[in-house]
């Protein structure tokens, strides 16, 4: 186990991150709404497809990857283990969620703004799950598991 102040300084740059990128996808999106489907009917079928499937993203970021985002920072300033989930989560969205909009741009010839704005996050957050791999036992103290902090390596019923 890691010394209690070693680590701070990049779980602390992850719990910025993740705040940051919170802000950015939910004015983000609250822009795209505006751009895209506030007041307006979009009748021509390539269109409304193209809409249907910026509508989905809109709405899995807004249902998942904002709340992720949001909720683990203070769960990783506080060291707890269900800061460092959901962080891993949200890393492992970034990383889906931005394949996915690099393959649909290349494909179409042309590359979003949100593939601009939001690759560096997914760069970012192939780093974070990296390190929060490797300094998982900072989360998973004696505050989450007192059998562990008391030097039992049994944790299951079926150990006892």
């Amino acid at each position: 186990m890691s010394a209690p102040g070693k680590n701070r300084a990049g779980i602390r740059l992850i719990a910025v991150v993740n705040a940051v990128s919170a802000a950015l996808t939910l004015a983000f999106w609250g822009l795209g709404w505006l751009r895209l489907f506030a007041g307006r009917e979009i009748t021509d079928p390539a269109a409304r497809a193209g809409a249907a499937a910026t509508l989905g993203f809109l709405v899995g970021d807004l249902v998942w990857s904002f709340p992720l985002l949001v909720l683990s920072v203070p769960g990783l300033l506080r060291r707890r283990a269900w800061g460092w989930l959901l962080a891993q989560m949200a890393n492992a969205l970034w990383v889906y969620a931005m394949t996915v909009i690099w393959v649909r741009d290349l494909y179409g010839g042309s590359v979003s703004p949100g593939a601009m704005l939001f690759t560096p996050f997914a760069i970012f957050a192939v780093w974070a799950a990296v390190y929060l791999w490797r300094v998982r036992d900072r989360f998973y103290a004696d505050r989450e598991n007192p059998r562990a902090a008391a030097g039992s390596e049994s944790t299951s019923r079926g150990d006892r």
